[in-house]
């Protein structure tokens, strides 16, 4: 059985279609309503397995009411042997960790016990982080706190957004759970206890973190705009306009003693940070418009009379 919601949830589950196993169920979180018509929107684990006919069950709760009550009965009709989890988007009760006949198997995109949580992708990234990965783990009760299976490492590139480490971890999860599945149908796989004492907690990013803060130092500010690209984005008011900051580069040519937050030059969306590094914006989105390349927005709207 498999349980995943959102895209980093496909690659995986094209993974043990596409190698032959067999996915008896899938489990996915409701449709959610989205974009400005607020038009019903099916996950993207339920549109890839109903492309490939596998049944799928939406319940709102696992733990509760209705939703407990179905999830018990097709646990119970289905026996599976495992149930591979990837950004499921909830915690699994107990029933639902003892009920494979082996294991319940984790796809963690981080470097576990580092930056257990919702969202380790853009923390590792915000925090200036130079090497992450993926982690395969038995599931325990607590948050990303089971045993650890296999690991698979990536650097990250120094203008690397999350969106983009997002797809390439995406596919090293399909991977490693390839590699994963061979160990536990060949029993040669040795759990390990992570080491509470390194543990890190990457919380779920929130809104109120857009708004750039340029009396940071100036690699804080880049990796700030990298690690929520592209949701839900860096933002900045210039001139009055809200713009989203996609891309942003380190002038590491150029220092300057002018105010944090100050535009250092005329042709170019670049600003002075704390410690008088400079950021330069590459790409970006005003509001209402489309996103673009700075020296286009640069065009039709300057930043200095």
């Amino acid at each position: 059985m498999y349980m995943g919601t959102p895209e980093f949830a496909v690659p995986p589950l094209r993974s043990l279609i596409e190698s032959g196993e067999n996915v008896q169920a899938v489990f996915t979180q409701p449709d959610k309503p989205k974009g400005r018509g607020l038009k019903m929107s099916a996950p993207p684990v339920k549109v890839m397995a109903m492309a490939h006919h596998i049944p799928v069950y939406q319940p709102e709760s696992l733990k509760s009411g209705a939703g407990a009550e179905l999830t018990a009965e097709v646990l119970k009709r289905l026996s599976p042997d495992l149930i591979i989890v990837a950004a499921y988007g909830k915690i699994l009760p107990l029933s639902v960790l003892e009920a494979p006949k082996l294991h319940c198997i984790n796809i963690h995109a981080s470097l576990l016990p580092k930056y257990r949580g919702a969202a380790p992708i853009q923390r590792c990234i915000m925090d200036g982080e130079k090497v992450t990965g993926i982690t395969t783990m038995l599931m325990a009760e607590g948050l990303d706190t089971g045993d650890m299976l296999l690991k698979s490492e990536t650097e990250i590139g120094e203008n690397e957004t999350a969106s983009e480490l997002h797809d390439r971890l995406a596919q090293m999860g399909a991977t490693l759970l390839t590699e994963t599945l061979k160990g536990v149908k060949n029993n040669f796989l040795k759990p390990v206890k992570q080491e509470d004492s390194l543990s890190s907690y990457a919380p779920m990013i929130t809104k109120d973190m857009c708004p750039i803060d340029f009396s940071r130092p100036v690699w804080a500010v880049h990796n700030h705009i990298r690690g929520l690209s592209s949701f839900p984005c860096a933002t900045v008011l210039i001139k009055g306009k809200r713009l989203k900051i996609f891309k942003s580069v380190i002038r590491k040519d150029l220092k300057t003693n002018q105010p944090p937050g100050t535009a250092v030059n005329p042709a170019k969306l670049e600003f002075a940070c704390g410690d008088g590094g400079v950021i330069a914006f590459t790409e970006l989105q005003p509001d209402g418009g489309r996103r673009m390349k700075a020296s286009d927005y640069l065009r039709g709207n300057p930043i200095f009379p």
